[in-house]
């Protein structure tokens, strides 16, 4: 009998919080600040990571209660592969593992990532997979393998994510219940109020 591979432990895991898009939809606004249930949307994302050795978000600095690093994309609003990069590249000690999580889905948590984390096997890395087969943005990618397909600063801007993962192979795993539910107007926020 083979034993099924262990996921690295917990000190081998930093996260990336990717809180510096547009908000074009919400006017513009930082979508970290927002506030459901009375805590934001960051802290709810930090709350989600918080098993987390290292977190940088990437993003305009906030107020937090957890250390974490702030710093902006580069390019300046290229999309989630230029945060996502940029965010790895700002780790101290990059880790086996790296957990990326949208900072506006309030509704994942530290389970999420549990689930991710032990989700990955021999894989390069595990995202969630919603009931209509999308792929909203939280997964957990073996550093090595991320490091491996990376574009130029320049392929960054703009790349769309499923591009950079696409040479990639991904357990998908299930979300539960309504963790995949994401803030991109002011009408989901209600929705989820």
């Amino acid at each position: 009998m083979v034993d099924a591979p262990s996921c690295p432990p917990l000190d081998a895991f930093a996260a990336v919080v990717l809180a510096g898009g547009t908000a074009a939809r919400m006017g513009g606004i930082d979508k970290a600040s927002v506030e459901l249930h009375g805590r934001t949307l960051l802290a709810r994302a930090l709350e989600a990571v918080i098993d987390a050795r290292e977190v940088v978000v990437v993003g305009e600095e906030v107020p937090t209660d957890r250390p974490v690093t702030f710093v902006l994309e580069d390019p300046r609003h290229g999309g989630p592969v230029a945060g996502l990069l940029t965010g790895l590249d700002s780790l101290l000690r990059p880790p086996p593992l790296l957990a990326v999580l949208a900072v506006d889905m309030p509704l994942v948590t530290a389970a999420t990532f549990d689930r991710l984390r032990a989700g990955i096997g021999d894989t390069d890395g595990a995202r969630l997979v919603d009931p209509d087969g999308r792929h909203p943005l939280a997964l957990v990618l073996r550093t090595d393998r991320l490091s491996g397909v990376r574009p130029d600063r320049e392929g960054q801007h703009g790349m769309a994510l499923r591009a950079l993962l696409a040479p990639l192979t991904l357990t998908e795993v299930p979300t539960a219940g309504d963790e995949h539910r994401d803030v991109d107007t002011w009408e989901d926020l209600r929705d989820l109020s």
